[in-house]
């Protein structure tokens, strides 16, 4: 099921801190002037990642611009060995640099970043001294060290989930960052030049001077050293950060394992019926943490330091709050910003309650009635003709339980799932359980759509199939929709209809369809009477949705004359939407920021496999990997 989480939409309540009617505060007596005791405790990591951003930048234009020097601190700055200049830019110049990359591991509160950043502080502020011979950049940066050390408690966020595929982007990034940053430490020294050298003979310069050799660029004087050790510089700090990376301990992703799995499970058949995303807890590569009384669990995945959680609790709704507190304290203990994609209205308002946060409508769910579905009627006829006319082209639908399919039929329709998939990246998050067939899945509904004249060679007559998870013990929602492209037009119409017609043969009331992002918007904006601002939008929608299936599902789903269920995003604050939509785009595949190897290596070079921390073998996991592996 598509599922395009952007924020956006109309406000469903407000969080955040509000007035209790207490008593106030008492004045403080007249002539009694109120001391200024700084900033709050909380506030400390965020002005310190700015403040360490900009010691980091003032670092990097001390080391590449000589001309910054400070003429009063000149004269007693000459008094020092005269090879410590050099040295001394290179020193400011990696400081600045290292400063920059930790100042939003500070912003976070992250620990490793606190020890860094107050061994590295000292260390530019010698350097600003001895080249620079500014004392004002040693006070800036003494500045910044006291309220490093004062407020230390307040950095103790626990590192991220990484992998060594985090070296060679940060190869990538730090080599082009030091091919930029060495030609304007080229160009910064043009008086000592020799001659006027080229482009290329400048580039190649710094190319040379990242490896620690000498170029084709000459100065006069000092200026060559001071040059060569800034280039050295650069490229050992690209070395370094990146051997770092490669051969520091891994700290996987948390995955959900099968004791997880086993509990989740249990709470699903207790108390599944209430939310239709329910059963997409059960991905494998989402972890969760549960309630005190077990009783609740929330389900989750990090993201790009974002905790994303996906539709509601699981579990008696009583526990949730006690859920919900876990999955704040781990964000915290992280630094981690938390957020909530497609939870219901109720969902909303105990996350808003218990939290502070805010929530806002991005969509709806479109959610069939089988009671009250029908061909008939003039709404309906765009459907009921394609219906007819694809049974009349020689195909027919089957609908079966995955317990009741063989595994060599199973395989075939895993196989060709994969070869019909639009993408490399297999898509969804939210509403999607990233796999079919699974032995553990028995209870989920499987559609396909045949053609008897179709030959036996590749997937045979299979030509379209959908797949449901189960929804309490009388409804189902749509997971997988895929189909052969060659195949004729309306295989999907197709195969819905015949699920809602066999729903009463698996006592099934409900289907809860795709869900549609920005519905409201899209349908009020088409209408007569529609202002500007509603037009703008809708408009900005339809344009999006070159590249996002936004106002197609919408059309799509409003063919079977469904109730439309309000979906929200549950966030922290404004500012953190943009990096929860980053994210959430992310986590359902539509955007990767990660570097993919080229195609003809990946079989060569396979991506890391997640880890999944067991303290036995899990039978329902391997065979999955298994059937996996084959397919």
């Amino acid at each position: 099921m598509t599922d395009e989480e952007m924020p956006g939409g109309a406000p469903l309540a407000t969080g955040g801190r509000r007035s209790t009617g207490g008593p106030r505060d008492p004045a403080p007596p007249r002539g009694v002037r109120r001391l200024l005791r700084g900033p709050r405790p909380e506030a400390v990591p965020v002005l310190a990642g700015r403040a360490c951003a900009l010691v980091g930048l003032l670092d990097i234009a001390a080391g590449v611009f000589p001309r910054f020097r400070h003429s009063r601190m000149h004269a007693l700055a000459e008094v020092l060995p005269g090879a410590l200049g050099p040295f001394a830019a290179a020193l400011s110049l990696s400081a600045g640099v290292l400063l920059l990359l930790l100042a939003h591991g500070l912003k976070r509160g992250k620990r490793r970043a606190w020890r860094a950043a107050v061994v590295l502080l000292p260390a530019g502020a010698v350097a600003q001294f001895t080249y620079r011979h500014s004392l004002l950049g040693v006070l800036l940066t003494l500045a910044l060290l006291a309220p490093l050390l004062r407020h230390r408690e307040q950095f103790t966020a626990l590192p991220d989930p990484r992998s060594r595929w985090r070296a060679l982007a940060n190869f990538v990034l730090m080599g082009a960052g030091s091919l930029l940053l060495g030609l304007v430490v080229v160009n910064a020294h043009p008086g000592p030049l020799v001659d006027d050298p080229s482009l290329a003979d400048r580039l190649t310069h710094v190319l040379y001077g990242l490896f620690g050799f000498e170029g084709p660029v000459h100065y006069r004087g000092d200026a060559s050293w001071t040059v060569a050790f800034s280039l050295g510089a650069l490229g050992l700090l690209t070395a370094v950060t990146t051997i770092y990376l490669a051969f520091r301990p891994e700290h996987p992703a948390a995955r959900l394992t099968g004791d997880d799995e086993v509990r989740l499970r249990a709470l699903l058949a207790r108390h599944g019926a209430r939310d239709s995303l329910g059963h997409f807890a059960l991905r494998r590569d989402k972890a969760v943490v549960f309630s005190p009384s077990g009783k609740a669990a929330v389900t989750y995945r990090v993201v790009s330091g974002v905790m994303l959680a996906s539709g509601d609790p699981i579990g008696d709704v009583e526990a949730w709050p006690g859920a919900i507190e876990r999955f704040m304290d781990e964000a915290r203990a992280h630094s981690w910003t938390p957020a909530v994609m497609g939870c219901s209205e109720i969902g909303g308002e105990v996350w808003t309650r218990e939290t502070g946060l805010d929530a806002l409508e991005i969509g709806d769910e479109a959610v069939v009635d089988v009671a009250d579905f029908s061909l008939a009627g003039r709404p309906m006829r765009n459907v009921r003709q394609m219906v007819k006319r694809i049974e009349r082209a020689g195909y027919e639908t089957r609908v079966r339980r995955v317990s009741d399919l063989g595994e060599a039929e199973l395989d075939r329709i895993r196989r060709a799932a994969d070869a019909w998939r639009g993408t490399d990246t297999e898509r969804g998050f939210s509403m999607a359980l990233g796999r079919v067939g699974d032995p553990a899945d028995g209870d989920c509904l499987v559609a396909t759509a045949h053609r008897a004249d179709a030959p036996t060679a590749g997937h045979g007559d299979l030509r379209a199939v959908l797949h449901f998870v189960p929804w309490g013990t009388d409804g189902v929602s749509l997971d997988l929709m895929r189909r052969d492209r060659s195949a004729d037009p309306g295989m999907n119409e197709l195969l819905i209809v015949a699920a809602l017609r066999s729903a009463p043969r698996f006592g099934v009331t409900r289907v809860s369809l795709n869900f549609a992002m920005f519905r409201s918007a899209l349908a009020r904006g088409e209408k007569l009477g529609a202002g500007p601002v509603l037009r703008v939008w809708r408009g900005l929608l339809v344009f999006l949705s070159r590249w996002f299936q936004i106002e197609s599902l919408y059309k799509f789903n409003a063919k079977f004359r469904p109730r439309w269920e309000p979906r929200f995003v549950v966030y922290r604050a404004p500012a953190d939407l943009p990096r929860i939509g980053l994210a959430a785009l992310q986590a359902e595949g539509f955007l990767r920021l990660a570097l993919p190897l080229p195609r003809f290596l990946r079989h060569r070079f396979p991506a890391p496999r997640p880890c999944v921390h067991r303290t036995v073998p899990d039978p329902v996991h391997a065979r999955a990997e298994n059937a996996a592996r084959t397919a």
